[in-house]
């Protein structure tokens, strides 16, 4: 479904990640994992790069996108994975920390390399972006107001990226899980789902925010 495609998935180790890394490789994709503590034994593929990195400034985005396109000559796909929870507290009682850690953790590392990355798709006339954001950023819940408005900003991101885009090739989509485990929405079924979304049979799908849902509708 991939061949020939080159993936560059952030956060591409944590439990949804490797759901993500080892389906993109499983659809034939050539892979650039990232993750802060990533290792090439990680996923025993020959398809797979493992590229240790945090996207936590800017300069840090641009700089895995020149290296991604250095060593592999174009970025077909990213697949935005990583992101950060943190709850139990109401608005009047989250402190600033929090706030910063949630906008950090779900929305600025996505404006980063979102931002580093569309130019090569652009000059390439072509590229998917799918990114994981929550279905707390549509449906907030109290006691988790900083992390939901955190990825709030992201659904919306994603829906303008799409819009800026759409004449260049470029879809854009975010992807919107409900609660994950053994018993609720499953890591894998997200997965399939963004390898779907970075085909060529995805290429009219762009601007969505798709709910994963499963039995917690």
């Amino acid at each position: 479904m991939l061949t020939q495609k080159i993936a560059l998935i952030t956060g591409a180790k944590g439990t949804l990640g490797s759901e993500v890394t080892r389906a993109f490789l499983a659809a034939r994709a050539t892979v650039i994992g990232v993750s802060r503590s990533i290792a090439p034994g990680d996923f025993q593929h020959p398809a797979f790069t493992a590229l240790p990195a945090d996207l936590s400034t800017s300069d840090a985005a641009r700089t895995i996108v020149a290296d991604v396109v250095a060593r592999f000559g174009r970025i077909d796909v990213l697949a935005h994975v990583m992101g950060g929870f943190a709850g139990g507290h109401s608005v009047a009682d989250t402190d600033d920390a929090t706030l910063e850690s949630m906008l950090d953790a779900n929305f600025r590392a996505a404006f980063h390399v979102a931002r580093a990355v569309i130019p090569q798709m652009r000059r390439q006339a072509g590229g998917r972006i799918v990114i994981v954001a929550s279905r707390q950023g549509v449906e907030p819940a109290a006691m988790v107001g900083a992390y939901s408005a955190s990825k709030a900003a992201l659904v919306s991101l994603v829906k303008t990226i799409a819009l800026e885009n759409k004449d260049a090739g470029i879809t854009a989509n975010s992807v919107l899980p409900g609660t994950m485990g053994l018993t609720q929405v499953l890591p894998a079924q997200v997965a399939a789902l963004m390898v779907h979304l970075a085909s060529d049979a995805a290429a009219q799908i762009t601007g969505a925010a798709i709910p994963v849902y499963g039995t917690q509708l």
